[in-house]
């Protein structure tokens, strides 16, 4: 029974509306490149027509968009350079060896110019079992009808996936290293690579997709961590606050004298205003001037959260954000203030807790 459950499918079930999608985008994609084939013929374009393997092709461009291997580059490439190492194949091997020679040699061509696509195997062993038609029409044979017709249907996906969806081309990796997932999880792009690297999957998924999937699932396992605890369950209440008119030195005294790191300012209702921290003042001491108030130098209050925010939604930003004190709001008015400190207690209580048990 082991046995066959292996042979049982291996891709989940997919959603009707997927399979409508991806089918009405073959449709049209295929279509397109019939159309561009019957509009060249009737221009006199003779070695214009329909490849077997571009079915092939788009089933990766419009069912598996995020692949590497149905990337336009892989596409394009990877089946112009099958047609071409395949027609010298059948110049110099006889048959019947020129087949596999030239579905073996196709495929390490693509591999070295990293354009490896499923469907120029096909191209390669429909030109090694065709030979005297694919021979007529010579390295013409590359460019018109495989790179054409490949050409076009690459460019009805870019458009027909754009417009339903889904990300093709795929997002490729921030060269200066500034994109999402990176801080997030505090790994590199090389670091990535080599992740898809040790476990064979370069070709199968991206590397800043593979990016947004680690993210993806860090950020959920640290919600299922502290499920059921949220930021009113852990903050700091009974604020110290201040106006917007506040004088700097006020704000000052309230700091010596609280050992506080943080003011929070408020209106008259507690609605939050912005945020002053001690770095803050030190800053304005820099610059002396008369009569100042904390609205010239207090933080905006953009990253306040709600009190039944999950714990485990914030953690990511507290390590990717650098911050050190999180507003916490109720119907916008503010009610606590979460800090680094009240974090590293609950991932510790945690950690107490798991050893107990």
């Amino acid at each position: 029974m082991k046995a066959w459950h292996h042979l049982c499918p291996a891709l989940p079930a997919a959603g009707g509306r997927e399979q409508l999608r991806a089918g009405i985008g073959a449709l049209v994609g295929i279509s397109l490149c019939a159309l561009v084939v019957r509009v060249g013929s009737s221009l006199g374009a003779p070695h214009l027509y329909l490849v077997a393997p571009l079915g092939a092709t788009a089933v990766l461009v419009f069912c598996v968009p995020n692949s590497p291997l149905a990337q336009p580059w892989s596409a394009i490439a990877g089946n112009v350079t099958a047609a071409l190492v395949a027609l010298l194949a059948v110049r110099i091997v006889p048959a019947p060896w020129s087949a596999g020679v030239a579905v073996g040699a196709a495929i390490a061509a693509m591999m070295l110019v990293r354009a490896l696509h499923p469907p120029g195997g096909a191209v390669a062993l429909l030109t090694a079992l065709d030979p005297d038609a694919a021979l007529e029409t010579g390295p013409l044979l590359a460019v018109m009808p495989v790179g054409l017709t490949t050409a076009v249907l690459v460019l009805a996906a870019i458009a027909y996936n754009k417009s339903t969806g889904r990300v093709y081309p795929f997002r490729q990796p921030d060269e200066e290293g500034t994109g999402e997932p990176e801080p997030r999880l505090g790994m590199s792009t090389a670091q990535l690579e080599a992740l898809l690297g040790r476990f064979n999957q370069s070709a199968n998924m991206g590397v800043a997709d593979l990016g947004w999937v680690l993210a993806a699932a860090e950020a959920e396992a640290a919600r299922h961590r502290f499920d059921g605890t949220s930021c009113a369950d852990i903050m700091t209440t009974g604020l110290i606050t201040v106006r917007p008119g506040t004088a700097i030195a006020e704000a000052a005294r309230l700091f010596r004298s609280h050992a506080i790191k943080s003011l929070p300012v408020v209106d008259e209702g507690m609605i939050l205003q912005g945020l002053v921290l001690q770095s803050d003042l030190l800053d304005a001491a820099a610059r002396p001037s008369r009569h100042r108030t904390v609205s010239e130098v207090m933080r905006p209050a953009a990253r306040a959260v709600a009190h039944d925010l999950p714990v485990g939604a914030l953690l990511g930003r507290l390590a990717a954000q650098g911050s050190e004190v999180v507003p916490v709001t109720r119907d916008g008015r503010l009610v606590g203030i979460l800090t680094r400190s009240d974090i590293i207690g609950l991932l510790l209580h945690g950690a107490e807790d798991r050893s107990a048990g």
